[in-house]
């Protein structure tokens, strides 16, 4: 593989409205996100990924673009990105911005040209349709739910949004509508942006006869996604885009990428692929239901352990995965992929371990170096997310009652990871010397930056050192490029694999169960580089009288919630 200047690095996601607040108005912003930037050094950081900062109105909190252009003035102003991009350099670190190119907002000016003339030039950037037989074009369901399709005023067409109907849908079949955001693209490149996360971005191809499926619900709509998933050509697009922009700059690129087809992997991430790398969504959707949350399937270790194997295999023949457990799109990863008995830091420690040093480049979320929870709302007028809103309106008229609705949100809603950063036990959690522009999870009194400073075996210190481990001469090597092998399927609970290359053999092993698992490990002795628990890093556990050739076996047993990191000799 040829190595690219991002395959070592570790990236961390910040959701800017909820992360640090400087000047007292309750919302995050970009001099908060500078003043954090030793913060981020020192947990390991080298990529900082910025949810959405350009103007919005905010419909779906910055996903909804009125102008590429501009910083929208919640938080702060372009000359404040441009010091931010200047403090990262400084300390040789790199900052990625959202690039949402699917949809705009309805307030664009684009658009807003559009409905002043819906047969005029601008109504070809989106898709004005006529409808059919009385009916708007097609039966297609929106993500947010509700019809895909919005009538244009004073006349008989509709125009597409597969999100909300503040968000029209872009029409890539049109080159005024690429180039504009090709050079919008570039502008932001030059300014020293080293890449871009692109949202939502296997959306752009459309099958313009837009025709209709089989409704897959009472309201007789069915999921966009069955268009997405039915057209062919996407491809062609995203190379385009990655031609016209991402290559002339060396740009960092990570695709949010569903509905990917059976053997597309290599076109995605392969050396000439559209993307750097594409977040492996694959353990998320082991609980996807299928009409909505309320149907949602259980966390199941097996199913997530086994899709993330699945995916690793896929993948390191062919290119690199984003791995993630959180972001802003879902719950938090400390409550939702551990059992009950593992909701502890052990258990948290575990879970990071195994991300962290999968094949791939790690995303961490803010927060989740602390090991922030899931936070518990009062009444469904507590939660901002579109979505939740949605999903507890479903769940209601799938005749579950509003506490068990309300239950359904707790587990599975956006707004469990957008709750503000949680840095010290003072008022508001350090984040606001105001009011929090949401609630902020009480439990920041106890989970929070400030203490976990201090404790050398909490959550946040644990991270410093697996990040450490990963990024260090001795292991760079072998824990970005070495070959992911699982072990120990067969175990009961355990999540076992080996990072090697012809230099070193690496083993990671993880308890998920309630007792202790002994583990015959090949190698004549294994050096422990690091565990969550009271063994020593450094300890050698000699070989066992058990015979795997010349090399002997090593007995490590793992009590609950260990992780244990370890080199063989």
């Amino acid at each position: 593989m040829k190595k690219l200047w991002w395959h070592d690095k570790v990236a961390y996601q910040i959701y800017p409205k909820s992360f640090m607040d400087s000047n007292g108005d309750g919302i995050g912003d970009l001099r908060g996100i500078i003043s954090k930037l030793d913060y981020l050094k020192e947990l390991g950081i080298d990529i900082v990924w910025i949810s959405p900062i350009y103007q919005s109105p905010f419909v779906d909190q910055g996903y909804d673009i009125s102008d590429y252009y501009r910083i929208a003035p919640e938080f702060g102003t372009m000359e404040d990105f441009e010091e931010l991009l200047a403090e990262a350099k400084k300390r040789d670190m790199y900052i990625v911005m959202d690039l949402v190119i699917n949809h705009c907002s309805s307030e664009h000016e684009w658009f807003q040209k559009a409905l002043a003339d819906p047969d005029g030039e601008y109504a070809e950037y989106f898709y004005f349709e006529k409808g059919k037989d009385g009916n708007p074009p097609s039966n297609y369901r929106s993500y947010f739910g509700g019809s895909t399709w919005e009538p244009v005023p004073g006349t008989d067409k509709y125009y597409l949004h597969m999100f909300a109907k503040e968000q029209p849908d872009l029409n890539w079949n049109n080159p005024k509508v690429k180039r504009e955001l090709f050079d919008m693209v570039n502008w932001w490149l030059d300014k020293g942006l080293a890449g871009f996360r692109v949202d939502a971005i296997i959306n752009i191809k459309k099958d313009t006869s837009f025709p209709n499926y089989e409704p897959d619900g009472a309201d007789g709509l069915v999921r966009c996604t069955k268009m997405v998933e039915s057209v062919d050509g996407v491809g062609e697009l995203l190379q385009e885009l990655k031609r016209e922009t991402f290559d002339k700059y060396q740009a960092f690129s990570v695709g949010e990428v569903f509905n990917m087809k059976e053997g597309e992997r290599e076109a995605f991430i392969g050396e000439n692929g559209h993307f750097s790398a594409i977040f492996d969504f694959e353990p998320l959707s082991t609980m996807e239901g299928k009409h909505g949350w309320y149907d949602a399937k259980p966390y199941d270790f097996y199913a997530w352990r086994d899709a993330i194997v699945d995916s690793q295999l896929k993948a390191q023949g062919i290119g690199f995965e984003a791995n993630i457990i959180e972001n802003h799109d879902e719950p938090r990863g400390a409550s939702t992929y551990l059992p009950a008995y593992a909701q502890n830091p052990a258990g948290t420690k575990m879970l990071a371990t195994v991300t962290v040093l999968l094949r791939g480049i790690p995303f961490i979320y803010q927060g989740q170096e602390i090991g922030m929870r899931n936070c518990r709302m009062a009444g469904i007028e507590e939660y901002d997310d579109l979505e939740t809103k949605n999903q507890y309106r479903l769940a209601l008229e799938a005749g579950f009652d509003e506490k068990a609705a309300l239950e359904i949100c707790y587990r599975r809603s956006r707004d469990n990871a957008r709750t503000p950063m949680q840095w010290s036990n003072d008022e508001n959690g350090g984040f606001t010397t105001g009011t929090p522009w949401m609630k902020l999870n009480p439990d920041y009194r106890d989970i929070n930056v400030k203490e976990q400073q201090q404790d050398p075996d909490s959550v946040l210190s644990y991270y410093k050192k697996l990040l450490a481990l990963k990024k260090s001469e001795a292991y760079r090597e072998t824990l970005t490029y070495g070959r992911f092998t699982p072990a120990y399927d067969g175990e009961e609970k355990v999540f076992a694999f080996f990072r090697e290359d012809e230099k070193k053999r690496i083993w990671i092993g993880t308890n998920y169960g309630e007792g202790d698992v002994t583990l015959h490990v090949p190698g004549a002795a294994a050096r422990i580089l690091l565990t969550n628990m009271e063994e020593p890093e450094g300890e050698v556990a000699v070989g066992a009288a058990l015979e795997a050739g010349d090399s002997g076996v090593v007995e490590i047993t793992l009590k609950p919630c260990q992780a244990v990191v370890a080199e063989l000799c």
